[in-house]
């Protein structure tokens, strides 16, 4: 895989998880956005060696989920 179609697949993740952050915790776009680029888990997500970013978006989320209520990444 290239490194234009591993930074596609975390742009298109990102945008999702920037849209379930809107819709289940009523933020607005500037704070899902910034609750999401400034996670651990937004920072693992684009370190392409780990692979995180070929996995599905309700996986990933699950970690946000976990940051969000814990403060940390598991």
């Amino acid at each position: 895989m290239t490194r234009e179609q591993q930074n596609w697949m975390i742009e298109d993740i990102s945008k999702e998880l920037v849209m379930l952050l809107m819709e289940e915790h009523h933020m607005d776009m500037r704070e899902a956005l910034r609750t999401l680029y400034t996670s651990d888990t937004y920072a693992r997500l684009t370190e392409t060696h780990n692979g995180l970013y070929s996995q599905s978006t309700a996986y990933i989320y699950e970690y946000l989920e976990t940051e969000l209520a814990t403060g940390k990444m598991v």
